[in-house]
């Protein structure tokens, strides 16, 4: 049998306000031309269909006809929730569509009872494990504490005594969204923690055949059974190095035969750039980036006026603009001192961000934004119950 390994699509999502739904259909597309070429029997999807629980109409529409194209093809699917999903909105109509082939697991009841597929050295049982809320399971499930690793080790105990009464030959296949201890996250993913606890044990899932892992959106091999495939795309400039696709894996009559990375499409690359807005202007070395979607650094030591208007005519696609964590000014008050005026607060406050003083131009414009803030001639006296009350000085006087 032959498996096609991938999670964490999550349909709607946007890529710093960026639409990112084409480039999640170039995927699709890519998924079904592997599913043809290399005679994939299952396509398993752990998890994150969705970004979020509602998601928007287009991503709908998008997993709908991925799921009817994928049901046309030669594979059967299997899918289980993830954090990011709706359990009850991705699971509506799933009893319909196990009729086409299409196995979409979102409820834990369900936990313990597989999808049992054939080849020709008998049977495989595919446990679809959906994302567990510890707290919602705590009392129904009897766990002994509320963490990740107590709901999916009580999962898993259903899943091991399922598995005890089929046949020896029986070869096992599970689906988990989960944090797996030796793993590690990048920026896009949601935290999951409960109670500050959120990793589970790479233990948990062993005496299984394969375990397709979801969650954490770079790949990897955890133990040549227990793997990630990651997002299909990058879904932040942290992901910028990381490799997308999914896992062909292998099961032959004795188990896991082995597994194979294919690289997903990239429709547009990541780049980190760092450097002064003159040396990214004018590097010739940086021209292979000027497609990308770009994150700048700016190691100016003043800040350059204008700077993403200028970096865009060389690198359109640049998205995020940053600077260094300064460090500390030695020379900026703790706080102002006693009958400091608003006025002199504010050009400090230039001086202190830019480097620079504030020129006379500036200056006489913070003043006359301060005097519009704080003067009202209609109101220089207001009249209440207690008499007059003078309002504060014009010019932004001591306070």
């Amino acid at each position: 049998m032959r498996i096609l390994h991938t999670s964490d699509w999550h349909l709607g999502r946007s890529f710093h306000r960026e639409d990112l739904l084409g480039h999640q259909g170039a995927f699709v597309d890519h998924l079904l031309e592997v599913v043809a070429t290399e005679q994939v029997d299952v396509v398993v999807v752990a998890g994150d269909v969705y970004d979020r629980a509602l998601p928007h109409v287009d991503a709908v529409a998008l997993a709908d006809e991925t799921f009817a194209r994928l049901a046309a093809s030669r594979a059967q699917v299997v899918v289980s929730s993830g954090n990011h999903d709706s359990a009850q909105r991705l699971g509506f109509g799933s009893r319909l569509m196990d009729a086409a082939g299409v196995f979409v697991r979102t409820d834990a009841s369900s936990v313990g009872t597989p999808i049992v597929l054939g080849d020709e050295h008998g049977d495989v049982a595919i446990h679809a494990i959906p994302y567990l809320d510890p707290s919602a399971l705590l009392e129904p499930w009897a766990l002994s504490h509320r963490s990740h690793e107590a709901a999916l080790a009580q999962a898993m105990t259903r899943v091991r005594a399922d598995l005890t009464r089929r046949s020896a030959g029986t070869r096992s296949v599970v689906l988990a969204h989960a944090f797996v201890a030796g793993a590690e996250p990048s920026e896009s993913e949601r935290d999951i923690s409960v109670g500050g606890v959120s990793r589970v044990a790479t233990s948990i899932f062993e005496g299984v055949d394969y375990t397709a892992l979801g969650h954490l959106h770079g790949p990897h091999t955890l133990s040549p059974a227990l793997r990630y495939s990651g997002s299909p795309l990058a879904y932040s400039f942290s992901e910028a190095d990381q490799v997308k696709g999914s896992w062909l894996v292998e099961l032959d009559a004795r188990g896991l035969g082995g597994a194979t990375w294919i690289d997903a499409p990239v429709p547009r690359r990541l780049s980190r750039l760092t450097g002064t807005l003159t040396d990214l202007l004018l590097d010739p070395a940086l021209e292979p980036h000027e497609a990308d979607w770009v994150q700048v650094t700016l190691t100016d030591p003043q800040r350059p006026a204008r700077a993403m208007e200028q970096l865009r005519r060389r690198f359109p696609h640049t998205l995020v603009l940053q600077f260094p964590t300064p460090v500390a000014d030695p020379r900026a008050p703790t706080a102002p001192a006693p009958g400091t005026s608003d006025h002199a607060i504010a050009v400090d406050f230039v001086r202190h961000v830019r480097g620079t003083p504030a020129s006379a131009a500036e200056s006489d414009l913070l003043q006359e934004a301060l005097d519009a803030c704080c003067h009202d001639p209609d109101l220089d006296v207001l009249v209440s119950a207690a008499g007059p009350v003078r309002q504060a000085p014009a010019g932004g006087g001591p306070r």
